[in-house]
C-alpha cells in the first residue's frame, strides 16, 4: 500500500512539473509546435522509470527541471527536448542512434555534445576535467545550446547539492566556481552566473558564507527600506525630466560580497554597491538623460561613473554605472540601461539566439561567439592540463581595461595588463618586436600596469625577440602562448645542440665514433628513454634530463672495449661513494629549516630516474602531500614546485623540462621526529582586543612553532604576517582551517615568494 501511494505521488509531482513546463514555454513561444517536447517527456518517463536521484526525487525531475530553466530562458523546442533527453545515453539503456530515429539528427547532436565524458580513461583528474572543457567549448562552437544545456543541467545539480555526501558537495561546488559560472558570466547570462556562485560558495567556503549571509541579513531591512524611498524619490525625478522606464533595487550577491571583501580588504560597510538600484529605459538617449538627472539629485563618487554602452565588455554587456551618496551619507550603486540591455545582461547569448525564430546567424551572434572561436584557436596548442585550465580561468572570466592605439581604436585587455600584452594584441610580430612602449606620450618600462583610458604606443625593433622575463608578468592568453611558443622554438633548437655536443664528447671518452653508430640505434634507444626520435633524446641531454654517459653507455656495443672501461669507471665510483653522492635527493636545501643528509633521501623521488639531484624550490617551498611537478635546471638538477606555485607559468614555459616527481616514504627518523618546512601566511581580520593572542592559541594547541610575527593596523582592521613550522599539508590546512574560525578573521592565505 506504502509503495503505491508513493508511485502515485512520484506521479503527480512528475505531471506536475511537465505541465508548468508547457505552461512555460506556450506563454514564451506561443506559435512553436510542442509536439517534439511531448515526445521527450515521454520517451524520458520511460527510459527513466525506476530511477532516483541522490535526493530520493524520481530522476525524471532532474530533465524536467533542466528543460524548466531553459524554457526560462526562452529557448527553443528543440533545445527544450534535449534538455529532457540529456542524461539518456549515460544513464539509460538509449543510444545516441536511438535519439537521432525517434528525434532527427539535430536533437541527436545536441544530446551527444552535452553527454559527458565518462568511458574515457585518462592519468590524473586534471587531463579527465581538461579534456572534459575541451570537448565542451568544441561542442558549444558547434552549437551553443549543448553548453546552454550543460548550465543549466550544472543549476540544478546545485540547487540539489545537499543530497550528495560533503566530499561530492565540495568537488562539484569547485568545478562549478571555476569553471561553469565563468562560462554563464563570460556568454552574458547574469542571472544564471549569480546563482551558480552563490550556491558553490556556500560549500566551497562554508565558514566565509555564513559570516557574509549574517552580514547582509543583519543590514537587510534597513537597506531594503532606504532603497524604498530612493526608489520612489527616483520615479519622480525621472517624470520631472520625461524620461519613462522602470525602477528596481536588489542587495548585492553573497559571493559577489566575498570577491569584493578580499580583494579590496574592506569592511562590508565600504561596499559601495551593497545597495543597487537598476533604472530600466525605452532608450539610449533616456539612459544618459537620466544618469543627469541622478547626478542633479546626489553627489557621484569621482572615478565610479562608467560607461559601458558606448565601450561594451567583452560579453556584450551594456549599462551605464555610477555611485552617488545619499543625503544620510549612504553610498549606493545606479545600473541605468535599456530594456534590450538588460535582457542581455540577466539572459546573455540566450536573449538573442539565433535558433529562436529559425532566423540565420546575424552578425550580432557571430560577435558574441568569436572569443569561443579564439579559445578553440589557442587551446588547440596547450597539450599542459594544467596549463590549459589556468589559461581558460583567465580567458572566461576577465577584469577588463580598456585601452586605446594611437588612432583611437579600443584595445580590451585584462586587468594588470601591460604593454606587452597589448603588443600581442594587435599583432604577433607586433609584440615579437617590442622593445619599449609610450603611455599617453611617455615612455614606460614594459612591466607597467595599464590603466583604462591610457593611449598605448608600441616601439619595434626587427632583430629585437621576446624575453623569458616577460612570461612574469604578461596577463593576456594569447602574449603568454605567443611569447613561450617564441621560446620553445628557439630554446629546444640550443637545447639539441648542446646535447649533441656533450654526446659527441662523452663518446670520445670512450673511443667511439658517433658516425659509425646506424640511425637506427639512435632511435631504440630514444625510444628506450621515451623519446620519439633522436632529435628529442638531444634536447633531454642538453637540458640536463638525461645524462651524457647513460645514454653513450646505451649505445655502445656490447664486448667491446668501450663497455669495459665503461663497467670499470662504474665500478671504481661506487667503491668511492660517488653513486651515493650523485643519487641522492635533497628533499630539505638548505636555508629551508629543515634537515638535510641520508636521513631525508626518500624525500622527493624523480618518476623513472635514480641519479638525478632533486631540491625543493624556494619560491613555493613544497610541502609534503601537497601534487609536486619538477623542472630540469641546466646544471643544479630537478627543482620541484607546488602545483599552485604562482612561478610556474614563467618557469614552465617548455614542456620538455617537465619532469614527473613524486614524494617519498618517510625514512624511520621522518616517521619518529618528522621534518617541518617554514609556510609564510597572511592573515586579514578585524583590529581588536585579543586578536593576536587567540591566533597565537590556535597555533601553539596544534603543538606548531611560530618562528616570526609581524602586524599592520588600520582603519580598524589589520594584517599578520606569521611564518610557521609545518609537517605536511594536511597540517597546514588545520591551521588554516581553526584560524578562519576565530571571530573578526576574514581571510587566511599561505603566501608564495615571488
Amino acid at each position: 500500500m506504502a509503495t503505491l501511494r508513493h508511485q502515485i505521488a512520484t506521479n503527480v509531482l512528475t505531471v506536475t512539473k511537465y505541465r508548468d513546463l508547457l505552461k512555460k514555454v506556450r506563454a514564451n513561444r506561443p506559435n512553436d509546435d510542442l509536439e517534439i517536447i511531448r515526445k521527450a517527456y515521454d520517451y524520458s518517463l520511460q527510459h527513466h522509470k525506476g530511477q532516483s536521484r541522490a535526493s530520493g526525487e524520481p530522476y525524471l525531475v532532474h530533465p524536467l527541471e533542466v528543460a524548466t530553466v531553459l524554457a526560462e530562458l526562452k529557448l527553443d523546442p528543440t533545445a527544450i527536448a534535449a534538455g529532457l533527453l540529456h542524461d539518456s545515453i549515460e544513464d539509460t539503456q538509449a543510444t545516441i542512434e536511438d535519439i537521432e530515429r525517434e528525434f532527427g539528427s539535430q536533437v541527436a547532436r545536441i544530446v551527444e555534445g552535452v553527454t559527458k565524458i565518462s568511458k574515457i580513461d585518462f592519468a590524473s583528474k586534471e587531463e579527465r576535467q581538461a579534456e572534459n572543457v575541451r570537448k565542451m567549448i568544441l561542442a558549444m562552437v558547434d552549437d551553443i545550446r549543448v553548453v546552454l544545456i550543460k548550465l543549466a543541467d550544472r543549476l540544478h545539480n546545485m540547487r540539489t547539492l545537499a543530497a550528495l555526501p560533503p566530499e561530492r558537495q565540495q568537488k562539484i561546488a569547485q568545478e562549478t566556481l571555476e569553471i561553469y559560472a565563468p562560462i554563464a558570466h563570460r556568454l552574458g547570462m547574469g542571472k544564471i552566473r549569480g546563482e551558480l556562485e552563490d550556491l558553490a560558495f556556500r560549500y566551497t567556503d562554508p565558514i566565509s558564507y555564513q559570516r557574509v549571509h549574517d552580514a547582509i541579513e543583519s543590514r537587510r531591512k534597513s537597506g531594503e527600506h532606504f532603497l524604498q524611498q530612493i526608489e520612489a524619490v527616483i520615479r519622480e525625478k525621472l517624470k520631472e525630466n520625461g524620461v519613462d522606464a522602470r525602477v528596481d533595487s536588489r542587495i548585492k550577491r553573497n559571493y559577489s560580497i566575498h570577491q569584493k571583501l578580499l580583494r579590496q580588504r574592506i569592511t562590508i560597510d565600504q561596499v559601495y554597491d551593497f545597495l543597487a538600484i537598476r533604472i530600466i529605459t525605452k532608450s539610449v538617449k533616456d539612459c544618459y538623460t537620466a544618469l543627469g538627472a541622478i547626478h542633479g539629485l546626489w553627489r557621484p563618487v569621482a572615478g565610479r561613473i562608467k560607461d559601458f554602452i558606448a565601450m561594451p565588455r567583452p560579453n556584450l554587456y551594456q549599462s551605464l554605472h555610477t555611485t552617488v551618496i545619499a543625503e544620510n551619507g549612504t553610498p549606493f550603486e545606479l545600473q541605468i540601461r535599456t530594456e534590450e540591455m538588460h535582457k542581455m545582461c540577466e539572459e546573455g547569448i540566450a536573449a538573442h539566439w539565433k535558433y529562436k525564430d529559425g532566423a540565420p546567424v546575424s552578425a550580432k551572434d557571430e560577435e558574441r561567439l568569436a572569443w569561443l572561436r579564439q579559445v578553440v584557436e589557442w587551446q588547440q596548442e596547450v597539450q599542459d592540463p594544467g596549463e590549459f585550465l589556468s589559461n581558460l580561468k583567465i580567458d572566461l572570466y576577465p577584469e577588463e581595461v580598456y585601452t586605446f592605439t594611437p588612432k583611437g581604436k579600443v584595445v580590451v585587455l585584462p586587468r594588470d595588463a601591460t604593454p606587452v600584452d597589448f603588443a600581442y594584441a594587435i599583432h604577433s610580430e607586433v609584440g615579437e618586436t617590442c622593445t619599449g612602449a609610450k603611455i599617453n606620450g611617455r615612455m614606460v618600462p614594459l612591466r607597467t600596469k595599464l590603466k583604462s583610458g591610457d593611449i598605448v604606443e608600441i616601439v619595434t625593433a626587427p632583430n629585437h625577440h621576446p624575453s623569458r622575463d616577460w612570461l612574469g608578468f604578461v596577463t593576456s592568453t594569447r602574449a603568454r602562448q605567443r611569447i613561450k611558443h617564441w621560446l620553445n622554438l628557439h630554446q629546444r633548437e640550443r637545447a639539441i645542440e648542446i646535447g649533441r655536443k656533450l654526446i659527441e664528447r662523452e663518446a670520445r671518452r670512450f673511443k667511439l665514433s658517433l658516425k659509425s653508430i646506424e640511425d637506427e640505434e639512435f632511435q631504440r634507444v630514444a625510444s628506450e628513454y621515451g623519446c620519439a626520435k633522436p632529435d628529442d633524446l638531444m634536447a633531454g641531454v642538453g637540458y640536463g634530463k638525461y645524462a651524457a654517459r647513460n645514454v653513450i653507455g646505451k649505445l655502445i656495443p656490447a664486448g667491446s672495449q668501450g663497455e669495459a672501461d665503461l663497467n670499470a669507471e662504474k665500478e671504481t665510483s661506487e667503491k668511492g661513494g660517488l653513486t651515493g653522492v650523485v643519487r641522492r635527493v635533497l628533499g630539505m636545501g638548505a636555508g629551508t629549516g629543515t634537515r638535510t643528509g641520508s636521513e631525508d633521501s626518500a624525500a622527493i623521488k624523480v618518476t623513472g630516474y635514480d641519479d638525478l639531484l632533486v631540491y625543493r624550490a624556494r619560491c613555493c617551498n613544497p610541502i609534503r602531500g601537497e601534487e609536486i611537478v619538477g623542472y630540469v635546471t641546466r646544471g643544479k638538477g630537478v627543482a620541484v614546485h607546488a602545483k599552485s606555485c604562482p612561478n610556474l607559468n614563467t618557469l614552465m614555459y617548455d614542456p620538455d623540462r617537465r619532469i614527473a616527481v613524486e614524494w617519498g616514504k618517510p625514512s624511520r627518523r621522518e616517521t619518529a621526529a618528522a621534518p617541518t618546512y617554514p609556510i609564510s601566511l597572511n592573515i586579514f581580520c578585524d583590529d581588536r582586543f585579543g586578536m593576536l593572542k587567540q591566533i597565537a592559541a590556535v597555533i601553539s594547541d596544534d603543538d606548531t612553532n611560530i618562528q616570526n610575527i609581524a602586524a599592520r593596523t588600520g582603519n580598524l582592521q589589520a594584517t599578520i604576517d606569521l611564518v610557521i613550522d609545518i609537517v605536511d599539508l594536511a597540517h597546514l590546512e588545520r591551521i588554516i582551517a581553526n584560524l578562519r574560525k576565530i571571530p573578526g578573521v576574514r581571510d587566511v592565505q599561505r603566501v608564495h615568494q615571488a
